[in-house]
């Protein structure tokens, strides 16, 4: 059987016996109590007796980025062994933490992605710095106020870097005492030490000097350490701490709890060669580790924060009056409309609030959202090239991934920029949806119970038109609504695409009934089901006194094609908008979306839908919307309990009272040919007197001229406010 002795800086009396990689060990823990010539005589009484002796907490060399020095303690404590071996786990500590930051992040993808990282302290932990920046994170180093006490501004403080700090800190530390670098964990905790931790999502580095200066409160924090105990995980859960992962192998067979340090492992190992004789260098080490079989261990400390599927979504003003009623832009409403909307969409993405409650009543799987918002509008993004647009989408995916989403749905306009998401998915780490496929199965489920609501009995009998029909949205509804109606009237303004997809849903769905036309004012009075979704702006989409008595508009476009005011001079069509849905659970969205509590756009829902189940990969992408993903969406819909929820018209749910208004009027209109021709041609008159509009832009719409030192002036101070909010 090996032995190993561990010195222990201020720790425990014990001898125990464990296997590790199939051996037996016997270890021996010796306490120092913080003395340095007791430390001296234990290394005399073990050398020779032991097959190794590790210093736990007495590092013999000191490193911080590039720079090393050699602690004189630590040469002291070296030079008395003659015979066996002393190590600190300096050789295996780099390659073991940059091994174990992979192995954690497979188990749980997405754990360190894009996190702010306090290292406290970096010293003697470069392989764990070096594998979290390489996830994205972004590093500061709490070094030189935990040694030294210097305030915690940038520059001086935590802000520093690695390579800032190591010159500094290592000339400084190299003669300190290690009661001096390793705090006990049990000791006062350090003043004033608040700011730098909230601003952290990531601790890093040794246990005992974390729970020393770290503050009472470090609730959805994530500690990443060497290793830890039972007693370190009950303190850090009592602080608010939602996950501690340990990165050293467990040596005990009972637990996975990593609580030995690096300097027991390389002892383990060092004990455990099978060449006594090989040189206790790295290579050797290597060929160790690489016969070890280990997941680090992440306890999660707060169960009801454990366990939880996350998304984000991105959102954005769909005017500028949206602009206007945010509580930080409310000044905006006293300058000219267009200065406004030009500036504000050059802004970052903005966070705006966390989607909580959802869980599915199926699986009980829970689920949490972030929600986020460009601040260009649909006719800002139009008017710029797609870049500028995906920009913005990759910044947003970098702030999801931060905050552990691990998909982001893409909402209204920035779904239709460019090529419909696929290159925010390559560019993003994140799975990324833009929704579009529940969208399609949500809106004709909403058409079907509309046309049902308003006295349908026989759907196959009907005939429906879809305006934008060559669209990401309007080709897959088409070629669903063929297989259901038969009878089908395809509007684009794309000739050639249009014929395609004739041909397309005539391939499909046999005996189907196909027109095409690039308008839709010659048969819209034929149709008895218009789904309108276009990206279309200052221009009439629908002429709604065109429209047969008792019709069904369903408005799929965000903004909307049709207004109020058009919708007005026919009260018997029904105008609804794009089936919204229910999220099953007590979902909360934290802001005001624009629709009911509990309800979401279809978009957002699939997001979330795709959480709830666990899929985190890119969905729907593209303008080509397979039907497959249609059908798979919304088999998941059912399964997990979500529900279309009432139908609305212009912000408001239709009541029984209002479907069976519609009814009447329709049925009277009908029955009188005469009186419906007059109400068309007076309704038609009214119409010609309604500006010409889509989305809200008028026809011939254009930004005002401005100067450039304005424009420049009031973005300045947007991105003051918005950076004063983000603190």
């Amino acid at each position: 059987m090996k032995k190993i002795a561990i010195l222990h800086l201020n720790g425990p009396e014990a001898v125990e016996t464990t296997q590790f990689m199939g051996q037996s060990l016997q270890i021996h823990h010796l306490n120092c109590a913080n003395d340095l010539e007791k430390a001296q005589a234990l290394i005399a009484q073990f050398d020779g007796e032991v097959d190794v002796i590790a210093l736990h907490g007495m590092p013999t060399q000191l490193e911080l980025g590039p720079t090393r020095r050699a602690h004189e303690q630590g040469s002291l404590l070296t030079a008395v062994a003659q015979q066996t071996p002393v190590v600190d786990g300096r050789v295996i500590r780099a390659g073991l933490e940059r091994w174990a930051i992979t192995l954690a992040d497979r188990a749980q993808p997405g754990i360190f992605s894009r996190k702010q990282v306090l290292m406290t302290p970096g010293l003697n932990h470069n392989g764990m710095a070096r594998a979290l920046e390489q996830h994205g994170c972004t590093l500061r180093y709490a070094d030189p106020f935990i040694f030294f006490n210097l305030p915690k501004v940038p520059g001086i403080g935590f802000h520093q870097t690695r390579n800032q700090a190591a010159p500094f800190t290592l000339e400084r530390l190299k003669d300190v005492d290690y009661q001096t670098l390793y705090p006990a964990g049990n000791s006062e905790t350090e003043a004033n030490s608040q700011a730098p931790f909230d601003w952290a999502d990531i601790i890093a580095g040794d246990i005992g000097t974390i729970r020393h200066f770290a503050p009472n409160t470090l609730k959805r924090k994530i500690v990443v350490v060497e290793n830890a105990n039972e007693i370190d995980l009950a303190d850090l859960q009592a602080r608010g701490v939602d996950i501690v992962v340990t990165l050293m192998p467990s040596l005990d067979k009972d637990t996975d709890l990593g609580r030995w340090s690096a300097a027991t492992v390389e002892a383990a190992l060092t004990a455990l060669r099978p060449d006594p004789n090989a040189p206790l260098d790295e290579d050797t080490y290597l060929d160790l580790m690489a016969n070890l079989e280990w997941t680090p261990a992440i306890r999660v400390l707060q169960p009801e924060n454990g366990e939880i599927n996350r998304f984000a979504f991105v959102i954005h003003p769909l005017s500028v009056k949206f602009i206007h009623s945010h509580p930080a832009f409310r000044w905006t409403k006293y300058l000219p409309d267009s200065l406004v909307e030009t500036v504000a969409a050059y802004m970052p993405p903005l966070p705006i609030s966390r989607i909580t409650g959802g869980q599915s009543p199926t699986t009980g799987q829970r689920i949490e959202g972030h929600l986020f918002s460009l601040a260009a509008t649909p006719r800002q993004m139009m008017r710029r090239d797609e870049r500028f647009t995906y920009d913005r989408l990759k910044k947003a995916a970098h702030m999801a991934e931060r905050k552990g989403a691990r998909i982001m749905g893409l909402g209204a306009f920035t779904s239709v920029v460019g090529d419909a998401g696929i290159t925010v998915a390559h560019e993003a780490d994140i799975a990324i949806t833009s929704g579009n496929s529940l969208t399609v199965a949500a809106t004709l489920e909403a058409a079907k119970q509309a046309v049902v609501n308003m006295g349908a009995t026989d759907l196959t009998r009907g005939k429906v038109m879809i305006i934008g029909a060559t669209g990401s949205i309007g080709s897959v509804c088409s070629r669903l609504l063929a297989q259901a109606i038969y009878d089908v009237v395809l509007v684009s303004i794309e000739p050639e695409r249009l014929i395609d997809l004739k041909r397309t849903i005539q391939e499909e769905t046999p005996g189907a009934r196909v027109a095409i036309a690039t308008r839709p004012d010659e048969l819209i009075g034929e149709c008895d089901l218009i789904v309108t979704a276009t990206s279309a702006f200052g221009q009439r989409i629908v002429d709604i006194t065109k429209c047969k008595p008792g019709a069904v508009i369903c408005d799929v476009a965000r903004p909307p094609d049709i207004g109020p005011e058009e919708a007005a001079l026919r009260p018997d069509v029904l105008v609804i908008e794009s089936g919204e849905v229910l999220i099953p659970g007590d979902i909360d969205f934290g802001y005001d979306i624009g629709l009911p509590p509990k309800t979401a756009y279809a978009c957002l829902a699939e997001t979330a839908l795709l959480a709830m189940d666990g899929r985190f990969e890119d969905y729907t992408l593209g303008r080509n919307i397979s039907v497959d993903r249609v059908k798979e969406i919304y088999r998941l819909f059912k399964k997990h309990q979500f529900q279309i929820a009432d139908l609305r018209s212009f912000d408001e749910v239709v009541t029984e009272e209002q479907y069976a208004e519609k009814r009447r009027l329709a049925a009277e209109l009908k029955a009188d040919p005469e009186r419906f021709a007059r109400l068309q041609a007076e309704t038609g008159a009214q119409l010609a007197k309604i500006p010409v509009q889509a989305k809200g832009v008028k026809s011939g719409g254009s930004n005002a001229g401005m100067l450039a030192a304005v424009a420049a002036a009031i973005g300045g101070l947007v991105l003051l406010l918005w950076r004063r909010e983000q603190r």
